[in-house]
């Protein structure tokens, strides 16, 4: 399926969209490009932010983004390995029994998943700014991203002690 439809399918059924990803085989290419794609929308989502600091602030646009480019697709990248590998131990101590892959995939999805919420939470910061309206928008992408990464974890894990 392309990756929009599943997207659009993630907001109905979760962890029936990990539970597909999954039974594709373990693709370790497919889990970089899913993170990957995650983090350059998020880079993509940090223009009008970073537009209306430069026009208010007078710093230049380009190290604004240079800054969050290294950030977002050299930086981040290593740090959610890291979580992933960090979820991967809690849901082992809590009994689900699950792969480093299974981790990884259903953190970095989750992430892809929920960036049309980033891309809104950022037009949002560049157009009206700092407020409640940029609150409400980065705490709806915080309980969308965490359902997406639970349900995905529990698919994960349900699946491994299934097998």
């Amino acid at each position: 399926m392309p990756v929009t439809t599943d997207i659009v399918a993630t907001y109905r059924a979760p962890g029936r969209v990990i539970s597909r990803l999954l039974a594709a085989g373990q693709r370790e290419d497919r889990a970089l490009v899913i993170l990957v794609a995650a983090c350059a929308v998020m880079f993509v989502a940090q223009w009008p932010r970073l537009s209306r600091i430069s026009y208010l602030t007078g710093e230049d646009l380009q190290m604004l983004l240079a800054g969050s480019l290294f950030g977002l697709l050299f930086i981040m990248p290593l740090v959610l390995y890291f979580v992933a590998w960090l979820s991967r131990a809690v849901v082992w101590i809590f009994g689900g029994r699950t792969t480093g892959y299974s981790a990884r995939l259903a953190l970095f999805w989750a992430l892809l998943a929920a960036s049309p919420l980033v891309l809104f939470w950022g037009l949002v910061a560049g157009f009206i700014g700092q407020g409640g309206q940029l609150t409400a928008v980065g705490l709806l992408w915080l309980v969308i991203f965490l359902w997406f990464w639970i349900a995905g974890l529990r698919q994960a894990g349900w699946k491994e002690k299934k097998e």
